[in-house]
């Protein structure tokens, strides 16, 4: 039996992500579905909107029989270390035949030489990029401008590289190429809502953008409820009934702003990315700013994206130094397999991967555990300071107690 696997968020899962599974599904006419999720802390550097087993119940309720966690050196991090974490866990598992992702250009053959031109890192990219970092570009745009360079010089001409899909799509086929994996890459076409798009334009289809602005702007549901699955909106509903959910940045602005006021410029020195004079920058802009949106807003240059800065304010509330991420075995691969979740096929996957992987399998945390894994623990008590009390010191012991999710 086959086996397609996703790369996902599910921030929350909405009708585009069902659209996205059930296609995945369809053309590779796999019989199971992995997904390898995000945990409590996003690509972006935000924090989920509801934790990591509620978004897991809300794809096992949809049709993936296995949710692997991403782990947080790999989720909390640029596209391409994204990717590459993502992508070495699906080859990791030994069952995964596909990988299908959703792309704005829904086309694979462009993005397969250029993964196949850039797994080398050719000369003429890598001076193109440093050109345009050089010149003051933020990371995304100067990679896609210099890859759009080396396209043309092999006769493709306006790559839609820049456009965030793509981005990671190419990304994806980059750690395939550089890993000489079997799994075949597919992709479909992002469909009437774009990632960051804010509005609903559509009657069933938004972004996940969209979704989660509305639900926070009005803590209510009964806006969103025809742009996501019936079970989506269930789960969502009782965590909100349980004070978990909606969780947003300014839930930890506070702890935030303790970590950058409490150390010292040089001792801020010392946090993952946390370069060229930013501690500085990322301390004047939080003494005058009240809220995080504020911070961030004051803190954003045409230089240091939102994204970028918003990873640095989760280095900083994880205190994750570069010492502690450079030791985490990041450069090595995933050192594990936690599972979040799982359905019938998916306890016979798990089977199977037992046999054919070489990474330990976790269902639940014992005290032997890897660097990557303690991170991936404090992230989710650093998360549960995000619930009111009580809730939060109840919360705190979830990474430790909660079982994975059984359909």
């Amino acid at each position: 039996m086959s086996t397609v696997g996703i790369i996902v968020e599910y921030n929350p899962f909405h009708n585009g992500h069902l659209y996205h599974l059930q296609q995945s599904i369809q053309v590779s006419g796999a019989e199971n579905v992995i997904a390898v999720m995000s945990g409590h802390f996003l690509q972006r550097g935000e924090p989920a909107l509801v934790n990591k087993w509620a978004r897991a119940e809300m794809a096992l309720e949809l049709g993936v029989d296995l949710v692997i966690e991403l782990p947080l050196v790999y989720a909390a991090q640029n596209a391409e270390t994204f990717a590459r974490g993502a992508v070495s866990l699906l080859d990791e598992l030994g069952v995964v035949d596909y990988l299908c992702f959703g792309s704005e250009s829904g086309d694979l053959s462009w993005m397969k030489e250029l993964a196949r031109l850039l797994a080398e890192e050719p000369p003429i990219f890598v001076e193109q990029l440093h050109r345009y970092l050089d010149e003051g570009l933020p990371y995304p745009q100067a990679y896609g401008k210099a890859a759009s360079i080396l396209m043309k010089e092999y006769g493709y001409e306006d790559l839609p590289v820049e456009q965030p899909n793509n981005i990671l799509g190419l990304n994806y086929l980059l750690s395939l190429e550089r890993r000489k994996s079997k799994i075949i890459p597919l992709t479909i076409t992002r469909q009437k809502a774009g990632y960051h798009q804010e509005e609903f334009t559509d009657q069933q289809i938004a972004s996940a953008t969209a979704i989660r602005r509305i639900l926070i702007q009005k803590n209510s549901l009964a806006d969103i409820k025809s742009y996501v699955p019936s079970t989506t909106y269930h789960i969502l509903r009782r965590e909100m009934k349980t004070g978990r959910c909606p969780i947003t940045w300014n839930n930890y602005y506070p702890y935030l702003l303790h970590q950058l006021l409490q150390y010292t410029p040089q001792e801020l020195q010392h946090i993952h990315e946390m370069n060229e004079g930013l501690e500085h920058r990322l301390q004047s802009c939080a003494v005058t700013s009240g809220s995080f949106e504020e911070f961030m807003k004051k803190a954003k240059t045409k230089r240091y994206t939102w994204n970028r800065l918003q990873r640095l304010a989760l280095y900083t509330l994880l205190n994750l130094t570069a010492e502690q991420y450079q030791s985490s075995g990041n450069e090595e691969g995933p050192q594990y397999i936690r599972v979040l979740g799982f359905t019938k096929k998916g306890q016979n996957l798990l089977k199977q991967i037992k046999q054919r992987s070489r990474l330990p399998i976790i269902t639940n945390l014992t005290r032997e555990r890897q660097q990557m894994l303690e991170l991936d623990i404090r992230a989710g008590a650093i998360y549960a300071l995000g619930y009111p009390d009580p809730l939060k010191h109840q919360e705190i012991l979830r990474e430790f107690e909660q079982p994975p999710v059984r359909l």
